[in-house]
């Protein structure tokens, strides 16, 4: 989530590279973000290539802040 709410957006391959995880972790975890509205995703073709790209939502960025805010409090 941090990845997308610092960026508009990512495309799929970027956010495997930058998390360094498998297509299969990745795609079930974009699943689950999918499921509760906190990533959406859009679908292009570059150069005749399918694109995917992702961005968090505002109930998502929502989402992340209160999860921050929850961390600072115990850390506090």
């Amino acid at each position: 989530m941090s990845a997308l709410v610092v960026n508009d957006h990512l495309d799929f391959n970027a956010l495997k590279e930058l998390l360094d995880v498998t297509d299969g972790n990745l795609a079930s975890h974009l699943k689950y973000l999918e499921k509760y509205d906190y990533v959406a995703y859009k679908k292009d073709f570059i150069n005749r290539k399918p694109n995917t790209r992702y961005y968090a939502t505002d109930a998502g960025r929502k989402a992340f802040r209160k999860h921050i805010r929850a961390i600072e409090q115990l850390l506090k």
